[in-house]
């Protein structure tokens, strides 16, 4: 699988193509630290939303991704506080590129379920391998 660009001000920045990224793989993307993640991720959560592995670890969809780098632009770009980025995207909720956790979201009606489907059915097999020792 190939990474897709993501535009991101003057710059772009390749986004793999997996289904989630832990915070560690986030951070090497969007070249923020942790605790700048984790912070974003409480003061906007309609737009920041991880899921939770059975390790209890953050799994960032590729959506998460996508948002936080427009709240980095948003913040160290166009210089935007956390209460201006937050009044901004209230603002401009209709027209904002923003993707909210609604969008995105694998289902029977997404058309993106396909590849997500392929990915669960191939990890399934690994297991199904390695349970039987065949490694």
């Amino acid at each position: 699988m190939s990474d897709q660009p993501f535009g991101h001000g003057s710059f772009t920045v390749s986004i793999p193509e997996k289904s989630y990224f832990k915070i560690g793989d986030v951070c090497k993307i969007t070249g923020l630290k942790q605790h700048v993640v984790r912070y974003w991720e409480s003061e906007f959560k309609q737009f920041i939303r991880p899921q939770r592995g059975s390790s209890k670890q953050r799994l960032y969809r590729r959506v998460d991704v996508e948002n936080l780098l427009r709240l980095q632009k948003l913040l160290k770009e166009d210089g935007l506080t956390i209460s201006g980025a937050r009044k901004f995207l209230a603002a401009h909720r209709d027209t904002i590129e923003i993707k909210s956790e609604q969008e995105d979201q694998p289902g029977i009606s997404s058309s993106n379920s396909g590849p997500l489907l392929n990915e669960i059915k191939n990890d399934l097999k690994s297991v199904l391998k390695i349970l039987a020792g065949d490694k």
